[in-house]
């Protein structure tokens, strides 16, 4: 296969059309802009059955796609939930999420950790999050992102200045695990990309969504051909 291979996470869905029983799926922005980039994507479905065996999966694929969705259990990083927004939250989503980012980082596989691929980024490696932000400003909206010079995202974007980030999202990342270091924030003070702190990782996580514009916009779009370059 002439394509690299990448990785995406698929999630509990309701219904369907067209098949037998509840699904398993993932958004198509995703794989269309793996695709665009050169990838082959591919998608584990959520079924903690498989955890034991993501090792071996993920020695066999060149990079990963962490995507948006439902909240992490709070759980998962030693806090009772506490904010009434939480939302969507599916335990087998964090059990195999969880496995494949841990296995993913002890081989060094090229990751991009997108909304609340960041927070699990964040939470598999020791980290916490806000389970609020107490704000509606980055719920369906476009934010402008400013990102560090000299970061492995600002090389991907090619600019320390990225406007029409659309974000969707709550929550936000508090305790910043180790190994990882804030590459970007928001105008009002949150973190919006962190990535990891070993120069031989590449991997980067956006708390926008890159794949919601990225067909028409070929900044975001540059997300991918970066996760692909280095796949």
């Amino acid at each position: 296969m002439s394509r690299p291979v990448v990785l995406v996470v698929g999630r509990q869905m309701a219904d369907a059309k067209g098949v037998r029983g509840a699904p398993y799926g993932a958004g198509r922005r995703y794989f269309h802009a793996v695709t665009r980039a050169g990838g082959m994507p591919l998608m584990l479905p959520p079924i903690p059955a498989l955890t034991d065996d993501v090792d071996a999966l993920v020695a066999r694929v060149d990079g990963l796609v962490l995507h948006g969705g439902g909240d992490v259990d709070p759980r998962h990083y030693g806090q009772e939930a506490t904010a009434e927004q939480l939302y969507g939250i599916v335990p087998e989503h964090d059990e195999v999420e969880l496995a494949v980012v841990r296995a993913a980082l002890d081989r060094g596989l090229p990751a991009l950790a997108i909304c609340r691929g960041m927070q699990v980024l964040n939470v598999a490696m020791g980290g916490t999050l806000v389970q609020d932000i107490g704000t509606e400003d980055h719920w369906m909206r476009y934010t402008t992102v400013e990102v560090d010079e000299g970061s492995r995202l600002a090389a991907a974007l090619g600019a320390t200045s990225i406007e029409n980030c659309h974000c969707v999202h709550h929550q936000a990342l508090d305790r910043i695990a180790e190994g990882l270091v804030v590459t970007a924030r928001s105008a009002d003070g949150f973190v919006h990309a962190v990535e990891a702190a070993d120069p031989a990782t590449w991997v980067v996580a956006p708390q926008w969504h890159p794949e919601d514009t990225a067909d028409a916009d070929g900044q975001q779009q540059a997300l991918f051909d970066a996760l692909l370059r280095h796949a």
